[in-house]
């Protein structure tokens, strides 16, 4: 239990950490609509390649398809309702639609954004909570994906709030104050899946393959429809590859 708990600990602030970072640097990387796009795609590749390759196969061991895809498609449409109504859950998955002056109109609804982001975090940590319950593969995949993810999400949340007038400083402690739900997802998904049954695993998993799904659409089809369709496309198929990869290696070394 005890090397268990340090696990989770590990990969809950290590999320956190990376989004920090990516926000930290949003003032030095990813300086135009063309740099960030390449981190945005690498990142939902990475996402759609767990949620197909690695959570998908797993939960369908312990769930009939209709429970998989009815679990799933609660995680997709939480985050399009959340996306529609409220403000969008990813700021790297909405980079794309934002211009120059709803920019500057952030500090207008900054708490429907960061409410909106909370929950997407809040997901990324239970995702991994439950992710460690599960064979190697599928648990490896899930924090890879997630820290790709992380860094284009922190850097797109810092250019956003830098580019809404927000002091570099304070930028940095909103990005942090929007990630540290990811730690509180991780110890809620800890607290309350560590002694789930395998049903109940599946299900939770279901549901953030589900979101992870709507990420990875939701950002390449935003930009694919409208800026740099092959480095989008390259990008995307090498995050997929790494994860399909990932998972593939470790199959084989079992």
């Amino acid at each position: 239990m005890k090397t268990l708990t340090a696990s989770i600990l590990f990969q809950i602030f290590l999320a956190f950490g990376i989004a920090v970072v990516g926000g930290a640097l949003s003032g030095l990387l990813a300086r135009t609509h063309r740099q960030l796009c390449a981190f945005i795609s690498l990142g939902a590749g990475t996402l759609l390649g767990v949620a197909l390759c690695g959570i998908a196969p797993e939960c369908l061991e312990s769930l009939r398809m209709w429970e998989f895809l009815l679990a799933g498609a609660s995680g997709y449409f939480l985050f399009a309702l959340v996306s529609k109504y409220v403000y969008h859950v990813c700021p790297a998955c909405a980079a794309s639609h934002f211009d120059e002056a709803t920019t500057h109109r952030l500090a207008e609804f900054a708490t429907a954004m960061m409410f909106a982001l909370a929950i997407h975090c809040t997901v990324d940590g239970l995702a991994l909570a439950a992710g460690n319950e599960e064979a190697t593969p599928v648990r490896l995949s899930i924090i890879f994906a997630i820290c790709v993810h992380k860094l284009p999400e922190g850097l797109a949340l810092g250019a956003l709030l830098i580019g809404g007038g927000v002091a570099r400083l304070k930028m940095l402690w909103l990005v942090a104050a929007v990630e540290s739900t990811t730690i509180l997802g991780g110890l809620i998904g800890w607290l309350f899946l560590h002694s789930a049954s395998d049903f109940w695993l599946a299900l939770a998993l279901a549901n953030a393959a589900g979101g992870f799904l709507y990420l990875a659409l939701h950002a390449v089809l935003g930009e694919i429809l409208k800026h740099h369709k092959g480095l989008v496309l390259a990008n995307f198929a090498a995050g997929f590859a790494a994860i399909a990869g990932l998972i593939l290696y470790f199959h084989l070394k079992a």
